[in-house]
C-alpha cells in the first residue's frame, strides 16, 4: 500500500488503520496527501485497485480572502501556523501526538488552490480503480458537506457525522 501524508505531517497513516485496505494495490492519502494519492492513481501505469481519500483537502468552495489569509499567516509565522493547523485538524477533540515537518509555502499554495476536477476522477475510474472517500462531518479544516456533494458522483463516500478531520469521534 502507498500512503501520502497530510500537509506538514509524517506517519499520520496510523489514524486511518481501521479503514485502510492493506494491499499492494491500494493508494491512500490524507488531506493534502489525498491530492497526491489521486494524482498518483491517475498517472500510474501500475495496477491499482483502490484509491482511498481520507478527509481530502477540499478548498475549491473557500473564498479567495480565506486563502490569502492562510498564506499571509504562514508567511508571518510558519511554526504558529502549523500549530494552529494541527489544532484545527483535531478540533473539537484533544490534540494527539503527531510527527511533524515544516511544510513549504509552495505546498500550502498547492493545497489551497487545488481544484478537484471531474476529468481527474473520471480518468481514475476509467482505469477500473475504485474510489473511497471518508469524511468527518464535524471537520474544522475543510467544507465536508461540499466535498461530500462533489465526491458522491465518483466514489463510495463514508460520511461520519460526529468526526473531525482525523476521523475521530469527539463528544
Amino acid at each position: 500500500m502507498t500512503f501520502y501524508s497530510g500537509f506538514s505531517l509524517i506517519n499520520d497513516q496510523r489514524f486511518f488503520d481501521a479503514y485502510l485496505v492493506e494491499s499492494d494495490y491500494t493508494v491512500a492519502g490524507f488531506s493534502y496527501g489525498a491530492i497526491k494519492a489521486a494524482r498518483h492513481a491517475a498517472n500510474s501505469t501500475s495496477r491499482i485497485d483502490t484509491l482511498q481519500l481520507f478527509s481530502p483537502a477540499f478548498f475549491q468552495t473557500a473564498k479567495s480572502s480565506f486563502k490569502r489569509l492562510q498564506l499571509a499567516s504562514f508567511i508571518s509565522d510558519p511554526v504558529n501556523y502549523r500549530e494552529r493547523f494541527v489544532h484545527g485538524c483535531f478540533a473539537p477533540c484533544e490534540v494527539q501526538h503527531l510527527d511533524l515537518k515544516m511544510g513549504t509555502m509552495d505546498e500550502l499554495e498547492e493545497v489551497l488552490n487545488f481544484v478537484w476536477e471531474d476529468l481527474l476522477l473520471e480518468k481514475i475510474l476509467e482505469k477500473g480503480i475504485r474510489i473511497e472517500v471518508y469524511l468527518g462531518m464535524k471537520d474544522h479544516i475543510i467544507d465536508a458537506a461540499a466535498a461530500r456533494a462533489f465526491f458522491l458522483s465518483y466514489a463510495t463516500v463514508t460520511s461520519m457525522p460526529l468526526r473531525n478531520h482525523f476521523l475521530q469521534e469527539c463528544t
